[in-house]
């Protein structure tokens, strides 16, 4: 038997949301410019899959099984709907990323900002125990820079860092120079569900 991550990842979703939902995302600006792409970009992960093999409701101990072996889960009081689950239920936990970019017609005031916001959704009464953490950054970055045969944008954000982003549709730099703004939205979600199979 061997604690794996889901007992961290189910802890942090399941029975913690109140700390969680503090948590605010990474900036994702660095000193080096980094790429990535323009429009939407949207990738999933999946974290952890597995059944439930069994539940001690004496001690809310829960057994998971995937392919790579046994885990244990303890179950606090902060999930209220531990009698809903049951041998035989299947285990998600996954993770998604987005970003979006929005090419804003405007002249740089000078101003650049920052808002993070996020927001908790869990399971409705005497249904199995799930929940969703998103976040969101939104950051209004000035253009300093674009590259039409490259298909590159590089803007600077609050923190005064550059990044530098490829444009999939190059229609979108035509009418775009340098000293305009641009609004960045970074997205992501963990997302713990625990669900009945359909009987075949």
């Amino acid at each position: 038997m061997k604690l794996t991550p889901i007992a961290i990842i189910l802890a942090a979703t399941l029975a913690s949301p109140s700390l969680m939902a503090q948590t605010k995302p990474t900036d994702t600006t660095t000193a080096k410019p980094v790429v990535i792409d323009a429009a939407v970009t949207d990738n999933r992960y999946q974290l952890y899959e597995g059944e439930v093999l069994k539940v001690d409701a004496k001690t809310r101990t829960i057994t998971f099984k995937n392919k790579e072996g046994e885990s244990k889960f303890v179950a606090g009081p902060e999930i209220t709907y531990f009698a809903q689950i049951k041998k035989g239920d299947r285990v998600n936990v996954s993770y998604e990323t987005a970003v979006a970019i929005e090419l804003i017609k405007t002249k740089s005031t000078g101003i650049r900002s920052k808002v993070e916001t996020n927001a908790v959704t869990n399971s409705k009464a005497n249904e199995k125990p799930s929940e969703v953490i998103a976040n969101t950054t939104t950051i209004i970055a000035d253009i300093v820079g674009v590259d039409r045969d490259k298909k590159l944008v590089s803007v600077k954000g609050p923190s005064g860092n550059i990044t530098t982003v490829t444009v999939k549709n190059p229609a979108l730099l035509a009418d775009v120079n340098i000293g305009e703004q641009v609004k960045v939205v970074y997205f992501d979600a963990m997302a713990a569900s625990i669900t009945t199979p359909k009987k075949k």
